[in-house]
């Protein structure tokens, strides 16, 4: 393999153990594996996940649900993202549960589900700040009752996501976005006397105030090892809260393709961007933004070559990038290079490569492209 992706089983169970021993015996886990869990492999980290055991899955689309199930994954499959009215179908088929909002979907998908003579469960989305999907507080008590008119759909959930809770170290707004959807969900509950979930936790929830776990946490960044925000982190520090051991998932892998000398004043990459101050050796990668490697960590980044860090020279290209390997002189053609992750003594973090490239952590690994090979070690 050139470029790969390797996904350490053993760090993804302990993350999963440790927000079950912070989450208590009664609030249910989903483990949430959107978008290709997050560049890690959505198949094989569900798969891992199942065994943790985690109590249900999440996902964005019915695609990864119906993906999910053709791996032979029998968990509760949540789907958070917007399902249109053309793939309810799929949602009957493969019994998973999406999360509602619109009253288009209610009519269609109880007309699906009374049609295939089943019923099916789903979750309706409160708008308590964040001003993406949901049902506006004002037109709940109408929307739950269209429901309760939809005799093949059941009430599974009542949910909302928090606006402002990783990004700042003060809470105000999360802690008004807390008071709304307890208001609209005990609302709901008068209105729809049936035993439902009630779930707004996302990484950051969990790590931060105890009473957003309810009965169901759905954890996603922070479940692949890595902190939803340095914020979360000092907020957590200050506000005494137990430690999690929390433990990188993801490796990042490619090999060298070349090594060639460049003489001093030779230029290296596209535009001529940098030029060699001495005699330097180069060893190229057969990496580059296609399989997401950023190109704006052109001339910023590092990468580890036999233990120790090499710098990115040049511009990222498509397929390549080329890396100054000259104090390193044991570098040699087909040497494993990590992009991410650790090597010897080093480490390459998201974070790290979140800074270089002025984004934040989740971008690094969710655009790693998800055609490379995901690898599950021990």
């Amino acid at each position: 393999m050139l470029n790969w992706v390797e996904i350490d089983a053993s760090a993804l169970r302990n993350n999963i153990a440790e927000f079950k021993r912070r989450l208590g015996p009664a609030p249910r886990l989903g483990a949430v594996v959107k978008s290709n869990a997050y560049g890690h492999g959505m198949i094989e980290v569900a798969r891992i996940a199942a065994g943790s055991p985690a109590d249900w899955l999440c996902v964005n689309n019915v695609d990864e649900g119906v993906a999910l199930r053709t791996a032979g994954i029998t968990l509760p499959i949540l789907v958070m993202g917007y399902v249109p009215l053309d793939g309810l179908d799929a949602v009957v088929e493969h019994a998973l549960q999406p999360i509602v909002y619109n009253p288009e979907t209610l009519d269609r998908l109880n007309a699906i589900a009374a049609a295939a003579g089943t019923t099916v469960g789903v979750h309706v989305k409160i708008e308590t700040g964040t001003h993406r999907q949901g049902v506006l507080e004002r037109d709940v008590p109408a929307f739950i009752a269209r429901l309760r008119c939809a005799s093949a759909l059941t009430l599974s959930g009542v949910t909302t996501h928090f606006a402002n809770i990783e990004d700042t170290t003060n809470h105000d707004f999360a802690e008004s976005q807390m008071a709304a959807f307890s208001r609209i969900a005990d609302a709901i509950a008068s209105l729809h006397p049936v035993p439902f979930l009630r779930h707004s936790a996302c990484s950051a929830a969990v790590l931060l105030f105890n009473r957003t776990h309810l009965d169901l946490a759905r954890v996603g960044i922070s479940m692949y090892g890595l902190w939803p925000s340095k914020e979360t982190y000092v907020s957590c520090l200050e506000r005494g809260k137990p430690s999690l051991d929390l433990k990188p998932v993801l490796t990042w892998k490619t090999r060298i393709a070349q090594v060639k000398q460049v003489p001093e004043g030779g230029f290296v990459g596209y535009g001529g961007t940098w030029r060699a101050t001495r005699a330097t050796t180069i060893a190229v990668l057969p990496v580059g933004y296609y399989e997401g490697y950023d190109r704006e960590l052109s001339g910023l980044a590092h990468v580890l070559v036999r233990g120790k860090r090499a710098p990115v020279r040049g511009r990222v290209c498509m397929n390549m990038c080329m890396v100054d390997v000259t104090d390193i002189p044991s570098a040699c053609l087909e040497d494993e290079v990590v992009l991410l992750g650790p090597q010897g003594d080093e480490r390459i973090t998201a974070e790290q490569l979140a800074a270089w490239r002025g984004t934040i952590a989740y971008e690094i690994v969710s655009r790693i492209h998800p055609s490379l090979p995901r690898v599950v070690v021990e």
